[in-house]
């Protein structure tokens, strides 16, 4: 019997955008971290194996209807991103996730993602037993990969997760943040640099790929020499698959807003989160997989690639950005954060540099704020 039904959790890294979501849990086990507000007065929940598996068989079916759909309207069994225009047009209505499933098929049903933010807090029995629920309802995957804590992946034994790769999970999405012990602390991550370490070096051993996920300006001005030095440290001994940048971003609504409000934490601007990065990444000399920034909120999108190849050029597009003349900056920061930028070189565009220079002066001559509260506005909207 179809349900009419796919539950699915607010986020998933920028990374899965293609990927179909399935929700194997509720939220984060530990849910205190100071930057962090996605959870907030929300309580952990493994969801039963037999709710995931009865999402998966729903997904199956609907594969089975969006196919049918696509011969119906003319597009031979195909499955292609036009028949979305058609999702809402038919006798019996399609649930929410329906448009996600039918992008993923269209890409050729490669990856999945799980959600929330800890599956591998669920014991090791019940993961590996919803993963090959999964690989037999769908034949085509190939990547499977979800986030993890690593204090949860540092109290799973070498076996456990060596039978979650054989099941068919192929990488884990982890938030390090920062390989600082003092800023660890400070923002209630919960673990150690060392536990960080051991964790992510452990999931290598398993044959698992591993996306640490780092945040520049997470220990404000006082402490950014630090947060560097450490975390470049640390990434070092790991050598993890990817090093994913997310720049902090302050919202009232995270514990960590009590800190700069009140003076405690004084934070970066753009132009020293990118200082702190220069200095993290000149310092990855053992690091041999990508760098990506593939998040909004990284000011400069380029600032990516395959170490160690990619680290001289890497650091001289940051150079090249810090050169530049303060009202030159600010101009591209503006272009950047309203969309019209997304390399250095789009400056040199004419059509684009009018239309950014136009925003400029109606922020200069209307805004109260200025151009700093603008900007901190518009990237508000994109946490």
């Amino acid at each position: 019997m179809f349900v009419d039904c796919i539950e699915q959790g607010p986020i998933r890294p920028p990374s899965e955008a293609a990927s179909l979501l399935l929700r194997v849990t509720r939220h984060c086990p530990w849910n205190r971290c100071e930057f962090c507000h996605i959870y907030r007065g929300r309580r952990f929940e493994p969801r039963k194996a037999e709710e995931v598996k009865r999402d998966i068989d729903t997904l199956r079916d609907l594969a089975s209807r969006i196919r049918d759909l696509s011969l119906q309207r003319g597009f031979g069994g195909t499955i292609h991103a036009a028949l979305a225009r058609h999702l809402g047009d038919t006798p019996r209505p399609y649930p929410e996730g329906a448009r996600n499933l039918l992008f993923w098929m269209a890409g050729g049903a490669r990856n999945v993602f799980l959600q929330d933010a800890d599956n591998l807090a669920l014991k090791t029995e019940k993961l590996v037993d919803i993963l090959r629920y999964l690989r037999d309802a769908f034949p085509t995957v190939e990547r499977i990969t979800t986030y993890a804590r690593s204090a949860t992946l540092a109290r799973k034994s070498p076996e456990e997760l060596a039978a979650l790769r054989e099941a068919g999970l192929s990488r884990i999405h982890t938030g390090m943040e920062s390989g600082c012990d003092t800023i660890l602390a400070r923002v209630q991550k919960g673990v150690t640099a060392r536990v960080l370490i051991d964790a992510g070096r452990k999931v290598k051993q398993a044959g698992l790929g591993l996306s640490e996920y780092v945040m520049p300006g997470l220990g404000g001005k006082a402490l950014t020499r630090e947060h560097a030095l450490e975390t470049a440290r640390a990434l070092n001994e790991i050598d993890p698959d990817f090093i994913r940048v997310r720049p902090l971003k302050v919202l009232s609504t995270m514990p960590l807003f009590r800190r700069v409000e009140s003076g405690e934490m004084e934070l970066l601007g753009d132009d020293g989160i990118l200082a702190e990065e220069r200095l993290l990444i000149g310092h990855l000399d053992r690091f041999t997989g990508r760098l990506e920034s593939d998040h909004v909120l990284n000011l400069l999108e380029e600032v990516e690639g395959r170490f160690p190849a990619a680290r001289r050029p890497v650091l001289a597009l940051i150079d090249r950005y810090l050169a530049l003349p303060e009202g030159e900056r600010a101009h591209f920061r503006l272009g950047r954060r309203t969309g019209f930028y997304r390399r250095l070189a789009d400056r040199e565009n004419p059509v684009l540099r009018a239309e950014v220079a136009a925003i400029l002066r109606r922020v200069e001559s209307g805004d109260p704020g200025g151009l700093d509260l603008y900007l901190s506005r518009q990237t508000e909207s994109f946490i």
